[in-house]
């Protein structure tokens, strides 16, 4: 069986933003609820949106991080993860 990899398959590199992800995400979400995939697309397609759920899920705990220091009264610069 074929493991398609991040880096034999150019669209899954690391989206530049986290509204990048979020756009192909729900693409992804999209056609697979559309039910015309071949099997073995849907689950390329199922382990790139869990990708793509965990970028989204670290970017937004550090965005919830600096609103935390920022509602503290600490202004600190916001580095990416």
């Amino acid at each position: 069986m074929r493991k398609a990899s991040s880096a034999s398959n150019p669209a899954a590199a690391e989206p530049a933003s986290y509204e990048e992800a979020l756009a192909e995400l729900d693409g992804l979400v999209q056609r697979m609820e559309a039910g015309q995939m071949p099997l073995d697309q849907l689950l390329v397609s199922y382990q790139r949106s869990a990708e793509l759920l965990e970028f989204c899920k670290v970017r937004l705990a550090a965005v919830e991080q600096q609103v935390k220091v920022l509602e503290e009264g600490q202004l600190k610069p916001w580095t990416s993860p």
